[in-house]
């Protein structure tokens, strides 16, 4: 199979992922060990930032040695991965053993794990940066245009997917919130029609009722609502709990 095809191939599949039963960890798990079939790199890692704390947390690994070198970073808090997160740039270390002198500890560790060299990419979308895909070679140097431009595609879809995931988790919760509210609207309307029906008052009035009783019982109105409707004593003196039927 030529490069190219694998290519298209690679980026269909990506795209198939996103839209039929996106799951992220499977997503970026895909996308690393692509990544790894489509440049000149032997392992690849990911590192993403937690939505609620930004924290920089694992995800995903090609291999286990580039999971240890991920979780190393860290544990450290320093890194060619964090450093791209953090500046929302690529960062180069073309041959580790020339630096020795920054990071020993990490960098003596990569190459004891058979890397000598590394490239980190940032998942970035304008000015929002989300992560760090890090690509760890075996040999000394930087990959080529063409490598390093694929794999930057290949983080920029990441980001996207990403994107797009925490949105869709956000448009649900805020569905689900709506949700809530418009069944709350239906008991309030219920309680609304009860308090009418039992005190013979209006039905702005009967609201006024509920309110007031929120409020002096330190209760969501919601709440009040749907214990009135459900005859509950802690609303005896709205509708008696055994009052008679109103309907």
């Amino acid at each position: 199979m030529s490069r190219e095809l694998e290519l298209v191939e690679a980026f269909v599949g990506l795209a198939d992922t996103l839209v039929a039963g996106f799951d992220v960890v499977e997503f970026l798990h895909d996308l690393v060990v692509r990544s790894v079939s489509l440049v000149d790199a032997e392992a690849s890692g990911l590192l993403l930032s937690d939505a609620t704390d930004e924290r920089l947390r694992f995800v995903a690994a090609s291999t286990e040695q580039a999971r240890m070198l991920e979780l190393l970073q860290l544990q450290n808090e320093e890194g060619p991965a964090l450093e791209a997160y953090r500046t929302g740039a690529r960062v180069d270390v073309p041959d580790l053993q020339k630096y020795t002198g920054t990071r020993p500890g990490l960098h003596r560790a990569m190459q004891e794990a058979g890397f000598a060299s590394v490239q980190a990419l940032p998942l970035r979308l304008r000015e929002r940066t989300l992560g760090a895909m890090t690509l760890f070679r075996s040999s000394p140097g930087l990959m080529n245009e063409t490598d390093t431009t694929i794999a930057q595609g290949l983080a920029d879809v990441a980001t996207i997917g990403i994107i797009n995931s925490r949105a869709l988790v956000e448009q649900e919760r805020l569905a689900e919130q709506l949700q809530a509210a418009l069944n709350s609207r239906i008991s309030i309307e219920q309680a609304k029609g009860m308090v009418s029906e039992f005190h013979g008052v209006e039905m702005e009035q009967a609201f006024e009722m509920l309110r007031r009783f929120s409020r002096n019982n330190n209760i969501r109105l919601s709440q009040v609502a749907t214990a009135v409707v459900r005859r509950e004593a802690s609303t005896a003196e709205l509708i008696p709990p055994h009052g008679r039927a109103l309907y």
